[in-house]
């Protein structure tokens, strides 16, 4: 039996199946233009409710929905969660069990499912396409859609073959639905979808739960445990930029007793699945992962997103930090980068074999991004600014709203750097020129006897670290550049780009830098060199309530004997709200929102003894 009620119905569809009295945002908006018959593309951020805005109408329409999602796994968990609502949903995808897949096509052909959740390889291939013309479908929507573009951060060519379905379905109206798209990417979207007529709503990007902050690497391990120590018995991701380094970290924060799972796509399969696994499960893990883990994660309790390598565009970034803070609780996201970091970026960049046209525009969104990690305004309004969104004021959840970041005129410093650089012949790396800056005898210094140098201890006055946080802001800017040692084929000497380093030199341009260190003595201002990487994180929701942990402990239960996620039965948010009012009925119960008319059935007298026994 469907579970949708009549067309035209979405509020009372909302209320009975989903739980909550009113929609959000754009929702109603985008709703109406698809019952109409309309196709739309629907631009929010993760957790704003984007899902809401094709099932409904999926249940208002008749016949099936398809949903053309990129990941088993994400496909796996919406199937799930809409069962638990009485919904009835399946999905096609290569890993399952063969009576599973058998039973979903019977129930795809007796036109017994609401929506079918379906890659765009399957899609594609022989047979179901075929199989679904000849059913009655209510619409399509396509998830991930950024997934479509050329210039999205997660192309996938499969995706732009999803033009066609125009012609396969004429009359059903589509939804392409993503959380990151810059203008670009949006046009993009809509011309490779041929959805050029597609009404465009685009909801504000702003997460105002997530705590936006970046720091330079000054002691990278250190810097990760005190972010940890924050969230000890909570889940988070930390991104790593190569497999190796997963590795490493993984086994690092298990020495010191994190309960750590390495993720990455060189992995045996089973080990990956059994990772993702123990991540659904609703444990309180670390998952240290390189950008193979995380699109369509739906765990809604990640408490933080920490990136130990920079990514490569601001649209990478707001995904993966997006991943926090589903659920509209406080969430901490920490990006350490260094020097090194962008410079391995544009280097890789440079030794891409995409079309130049396309070069520009990463080489672009790279910049944007470096500019994001050294900017001294509001990080949020920074980020919004890439997406063209102007936020019209500072968020107050980033780093440098929450401690304000002072500037100085560092043109001299910026001399002694270029000129120690320049003077030591362009060989050498950050280590060996800073010793050159300050004064330091070391053995390499007298080999090639740069003590003989006359900027040699030109920097005495001040620390290591300042004399680091200079080079790398110059680096930033795009003044120097960090080369590549052939022998040793690491990213190590330090050299001049002249056009931009000349007019430093010369006197004829000045130079404003960040105070991440300890400024120079005749402007000392605001704050300490390690600021940002103390600046205090996001509290996370207090769960304390004996209340609240007694539902917590009994959704454990319920989710292990049915194997599934926990939260796809509740959220932590609506255990809150059943911990807080204690209802003492069904009725009561079911005014709460987030408990559909399923739900109360399902779980109602099992919630209501662990409230009475609490």
């Amino acid at each position: 039996m469907r579970a949708g009620g009549e067309a035209g119905a979405p509020q009372e569809v909302l209320r009975r199946v989903f739980g909550f009295p009113a929609f959000r945002g754009l929702q109603q908006q985008v709703i109406d233009h698809v019952l109409a018959g309309g196709d739309a593309l629907v631009l929010m951020p993760t957790g704003g409710g984007k899902s809401v805005c094709y099932q409904v109408p999926a249940l208002c329409r008749p016949g099936t929905a398809i949903v053309v999602s990129p990941l088993i796994a994400l496909m796996d968990d919406q199937v799930a969660a809409l069962r638990q609502l009485g919904v009835a949903a399946g999905a096609l995808h290569s890993e399952l069990e063969p009576d599973e897949q058998r039973r979903v096509g019977r129930e795809l052909d007796a036109g017994r499912l609401d929506l079918l959740y379906v890659s765009p390889e399957r899609l594609r291939s022989s047979g179901t396409l075929e199989r679904l013309q000849r059913r009655e479908i209510a619409l399509i929507a396509i998830d991930e859609a950024h997934c479509v573009s050329q210039w999205g951060h997660e192309f996938r060519p499969e995706y732009r073959t999803l033009a066609s379905l125009a012609e396969s379905f004429p009359g059903v109206p589509r939804l392409a639905l993503t959380a990151t798209a810059d203008p670009r990417t949006r046009d993009d979207i809509l011309a490779s979808l041929g959805m050029r007529d597609a009404g465009v709503f685009a909801a504000s990007f702003h997460r105002p739960n997530l705590h936006v902050a970046c720091a330079p690497k000054v002691g990278e391990t250190a810097q990760l445990l005190a972010l940890l120590q924050h969230h000890p018995d909570a889940a988070g991701i930390v991104y790593c930029g190569s497999r190796a380094k997963t590795e490493r970290v993984t086994a690092s924060l298990k020495g010191k007793g994190f309960q750590a799972i390495a993720f990455h796509a060189g992995l045996p399969p089973e080990e990956k699945r059994a990772g993702l696994a123990r991540f659904r499960s609703g444990e309180a893990v670390v998952i240290v992962a390189t950008i193979a883990f995380g699109m369509g994660i739906d765990r809604p309790d990640v408490r933080f997103v920490v990136h130990l390598d920079m990514p490569d565009s601001p649209e990478a970034y707001y995904q993966q930090i997006g991943r926090a803070g589903r659920d509209g609780d406080p969430s901490d996201t920490l990006l350490l980068y260094g020097g090194e970091d962008i410079a391995r970026a544009r280097h890789w960049l440079g030794q891409s074999a995409a079309p130049e046209a396309q070069k520009q525009v990463m080489r672009a969104r790279l910049e944007a991004m470096i500019a994001l990690t050294e900017t001294a305004g509001c990080r949020t309004r920074a980020l919004l600014s890439c997406f063209g969104e102007d936020l019209g004021r500072d968020c107050g959840h980033c780093d440098n709203c929450g401690a304000p970041v002072g500037v100085f005129d560092g043109t001299t410093e910026a001399q002694k750097v270029l000129s120690a650089v320049y003077r030591t012949g362009q060989r050498f790396g950050v280590g060996h020129v800073v010793s050159v800056l300050m004064g330091r005898s070391t053995d390499k210094v007298s080999q090639w006897q740069h003590d003989q140098l006359p900027t040699f201890g030109v920097g005495a006055d001040r620390p290591e670290g300042f004399w680091r946080s200079i080079i790398r802001q110059l680096i930033a800017r795009g003044v120097m550049g960090v080369e590549v040692d052939a022998e040793e084929g690491k990213f190590s000497r330090l050299a001049l780009v002249s056009d931009k380093a000349r007019p430093i030199l010369r006197g004829e341009e000045r130079v404003i830098l960040r105070e991440d260190v300890a400024p120079p003595p005749r402007d000392r201002r605001r704050g300490s060199p390690d600021r940002v990487a103390r600046a205090k994180p996001a509290t996370t929701a207090a769960g304390d309530d004996p209340g609240f942990e007694a539902l917590r402990v009994w959704r454990a239960g319920e989710a292990r004997a049915q194997g599934v996620p926990p939260y796809v039965i509740f959220h932590d948010s609506v255990l809150r709200d059943i911990a807080a009012t204690r209802p003492g009925s069904l009725d009561e119960l079911g005014q709460i929102k987030g408990v559909g008319a399923s739900k109360l059935g399902r779980y109602g007298a099992g919630v209501l003894a662990v409230v009475r026994g609490g």
